[in-house]
């Protein structure tokens, strides 16, 4: 189907589309990436250099796309990854979680978002909730406790992240808080993006830079960058802090960020319920493999111990077969539906998800599978060293 005015055919005319209507520090916020950008570009580069080994008869004419994970029956294997502070539209995780639920799968709330828990959970009651290490013991507990109270189906303890924000192409300036001084500085940027403008003045509230799920219920939080600073502070944690953490969730509870098969064991033995391998979408430490090349090695290793989910470099429904065919049960997406949400807001969000179920539909008719579950090795071309030694 064409791109319209209301629809967009690709990831890539969501992002063209999020581009021209979004001020330039939001795009750049969106497009992120560290350092010289290595394994930004290898996330999504990577998955062209596997190919695929398609039949021509017997194929099946309906397919099954629906899974598990999490617990939580989901209609595409194919959820929304937790990104910090939403501001790219006046709904926030709010949008993304209608456009996920209208799609019929999950998304990961991350403690850095600008909506409250309660809010989100009420759009879409398939929501996971994101924490990082950060703060005290008490303070933890504390936002498990509202997750919980909240009916957050499962927990993300992302960590994958070493604070390297450093980008040859330049950060963008982005503000610790909206006022009025902050809103001159930046009225160049906003009044060449009316639409964006408009969706704001209409809306009546100014970006939330906020982080409300950090603090209990109706407690004003820190800002993005105070709590982003409190991050930085916290001592890491030992496998020791990640089995402590997994003890106090008695639901699935996932650990974002595996990129080596020692980690998977060891994730294994602390006893989460699934591991995402994730580069933190190539914002994390440069040169790190593409999540997809990780994948094999770590699927062999804990594969049907855990779910394993790969996060990362996702940007067509093909990807999402590749990644399913090495290993994955389902992947987690980032920047194609924030960039669904920059184009469109909340329907932007279901129009990425639903180009990304037609294309995992097309495949799996070339390959000649009934089912996401008859995926395997055998229907990829891989080349030598793919893996990098992964």
């Amino acid at each position: 189907m064409a791109s319209t005015k209301d629809w967009f055919e690709s990831v890539a005319e969501a992002q063209r589309r999020a581009k021209k209507r979004v001020p330039k520090s939001v795009y750049l916020a969106l497009l992120a990436g560290s350092e010289a950008g290595v394994t930004l570009d290898d996330n999504s580069a990577a998955f062209a250099e596997l190919g695929f080994r398609p039949h021509i008869a017997d194929l099946c004419a309906t397919r099954d796309l629906s899974t598990t994970v999490l617990g939580q029956q989901i209609s595409l294997p194919v959820i929304c990854s937790p990104t910090g502070v939403q501001a790219v539209d006046p709904t926030g995780e709010v949008g993304v979680a209608r456009g996920a639920a209208q799609s019929g799968t999950a998304i990961g709330l991350s403690s850095f978002g600008s909506k409250p828990i309660e809010e989100v959970v009420a759009a879409n009651d398939k929501t996971f909730f994101q924490v990082y290490w950060l703060g005290s013991k008490d303070a933890m507990t504390a936002r498990l406790d509202r997750a919980r109270e909240a009916g957050a189906k499962g927990i993300i303890l992302t960590l994958d992240w070493v604070f390297a924000t450093a980008r040859d192409w330049g950060s963008p300036a982005l503000p610790e808080r909206i006022d009025v001084k902050t809103a001159l500085g930046f009225a160049p940027q906003v009044l060449a993006r009316p639409g964006w403008l408009w969706r704001f003045a209409r809306s009546g509230h100014l970006p939330d830079l906020s982080t409300p799920n950090l603090v209990p219920r109706g407690e004003q939080g820190p800002t993005f960058f105070g709590a982003y600073g409190e991050w930085m502070g916290t001592p890491p944690p030992t496998w020791d802090d990640i089995a402590w953490l997994r003890q106090q969730w008695d639901g699935p509870f996932l650990l974002k960020g595996v990129g080596r098969p020692d980690d998977a064991k060891r994730a294994v033995d602390v006893g989460v319920s699934a591991i995402s391998v994730s580069n933190h979408g190539g914002n994390n430490l440069d040169s790190t493999p593409a999540a997809i090349r990780m994948l094999p090695s770590i699927a062999k290793t804990v594969g049907g111990q855990v779910e394993i989910l790969l996060d990362g470099g996702i940007r067509r429904g093909s990807d999402v077969v590749k990644a399913l065919a090495l290993g994955a049960d389902a992947v987690m997406i980032g920047r194609p539906y924030l960039w669904g949400m920059a184009a469109a807001g909340d329907r932007g969000v279901h129009n990425v998800l639903e180009v990304l179920r037609q294309g995992i539909d097309s495949a799996l008719y070339g390959l000649g599978h009934a089912s996401i579950n008859e995926l395997g090795p055998d229907d990829i071309v891989v080349p030598d060293g793919f893996t990098r030694g992964m």
